[in-house]
């Protein structure tokens, strides 16, 4: 199994289905239409912000705590399914998800307490993974590493208004910190092994050179770990020069 990491904007969902498709193998994207603590978490992050506005600086987003719990179920029943069969492809996982709750806390959006009983149920989930999933861990992390600016010139072109700095100038501040918190994150993985896409340099969605480049760093990695038999390896290597513009994908269905 393969697990994709990486911001809003980053093209974990592109390469997520541009994987699955030369795999031969299921995309797992996580439905975000039919999630109702959404509203309430943007509702919540306005009520916190009128009273620290008023002078509560201890005011938090009630809806912070009840948010990221609802992703974390939500992920955990996803690698479990994606984790039953070989090669599986999961456009972001559970061990992406204490980083955004961290961060939440840290912007007063959640409390010390909720973010400790939060990593406890992290850590119970992981714990009870292998058994319930037959499984420790995914083969591979592929974490696709961007900069600010590749990340609004990205998020320009998909063109989703609620995600512009020009129509909210606080996803400034926003972006930036997440880009750091990601920083951090991608020294302290260590669940699987770890590779580091340059997402700066390789812009997979739009250049089929690049796209190649990016596939053959993924078969390059799956083999080195073993988890590409020599035939499996070669057979897609093989494959990498025919691949056209055609065989990539404009899907964008990242949350956060």
């Amino acid at each position: 199994m393969i697990t994709m990491a990486g911001m809003i904007g980053a093209g974990k969902s592109s390469m997520t289905s541009i994987l699955a498709r030369q795999l031969g193998t299921k995309a797992y994207f996580e439905p975000v239409a039919d999630n109702p603590v959404l509203p309430l978490f943007y509702k919540g992050n306005e009520i916190a912000a009128k009273k620290r506005a008023a002078g509560d600086k201890d005011a938090t987003n009630p809806y912070a705590y009840l948010l990221q719990t609802f992703f974390l179920n939500r992920r955990f029943a996803m690698i479990k399914k994606a984790m039953r069969d070989d090669n599986n492809i999961l456009d972001r996982s559970i061990y992406e998800d204490a980083l955004f709750m961290k961060m939440n806390t840290d912007m007063g959006n959640a409390t010390k307490v909720e973010y400790d009983i939060y990593r406890s149920l992290l850590n119970n989930m992981l714990e009870e993974l292998p058994y319930a999933a037959h499984k420790k861990a995914p083969d591979l992390m592929v974490m696709i590493d961007v900069s600010y600016e590749t990340v609004i010139k990205r998020i320009k072109r998909r063109g989703r208004k609620y995600e512009q700095v020009s129509a909210d100038p606080s996803l400034e501040g926003y972006y930036k910190r997440l880009i750091r918190y990601y920083d951090e994150w991608k020294t302290e993985y260590h669940a699987s092994p770890l590779l580091v896409i340059n997402g700066d340099r390789y812009d997979f969605m739009t250049r089929i050179a690049d796209c190649r480049h990016v596939l053959d760093q993924i078969y390059q990695e799956l083999h080195r770990i073993g988890s590409l038999t020599d035939e499996r390896f070669s057979e897609l290597e093989a494959k990498l020069p025919l691949l056209q513009l055609s065989d990539l994908t404009t899907d964008q269905k990242e949350n956060h």
